[in-house]
């Protein structure tokens, strides 16, 4: 075969050249690389909660432990997913009923107090809920009581458990060396 002067190659109809397609090709490998324009995020189907317990737990547990100027939220440290796991693996059917009837209380208090679901009342009403529900943590009685003293120890040990919770949120550096002692010595008192 005759070869073209121009750099074209053989078999295209529509006669690319060879720098045409080396470009081509560069674009078409740059292109898994470059940013997606909506972010791929995998929704994970609960374990124990249903979809719409899953999203109530997730805004209780950012409620009580909020995104600040220090460190991200419960939301961020996936909070409600890790308790939704714990859940589902436990033997605990007690535990589990108590979750179950806890969120479906926290709905009806919500109804009772401000006519709407918790998830579909404003942020105002959602913490005059958990204000309420939170005034009697250290000697609870009502069923809500008892399910908020649950639902904030659960949540405060997935966030803190968490990588967020540890290495952001307290500043954990991990087992390392230490060149001297960071304390005070006790000893020489």
């Amino acid at each position: 075969m005759k070869r073209q002067r121009t750099g074209e190659t053989e078999g295209f109809g529509s006669q690319v050249s060879r720098r045409e397609m080396v470009k081509l090709t560069a674009g078409a490998m740059m292109v898994p690389s470059l940013p997606q324009t909506k972010p791929r995020t995998a929704v994970k189907r609960p374990k124990f909660f249903t979809t719409g317990e899953l999203a109530l737990v997730d805004e209780l547990s950012e409620l009580i432990l909020p995104t600040d100027a220090h460190s991200p939220g419960a939301r961020a440290a996936k909070c409600a997913e890790y308790i939704d796991e714990r859940l589902a693996e436990s033997p605990d059917e007690q535990a589990k009923q108590q979750w179950r009837e806890g969120l479906a209380r926290i709905n009806q208090l919500s109804a009772e107090m401000h006519k709407l679901t918790f998830l579909k009342s404003s942020l105002e009403q959602r913490i005059a809920l958990l204000t309420r529900i939170a005034e009697n943590e250290r000697d609870p009685k009502k069923p809500e009581e008892k399910f908020f003293v649950e639902l904030k120890s659960r949540v405060t040990h997935a966030y803190y458990t968490s990588k967020i919770g540890l290495r952001q949120e307290l500043e954990y550096k991990g087992n390392t060396y230490l060149r001297e002692f960071a304390g005070v010595d006790v000893s020489q008192k």
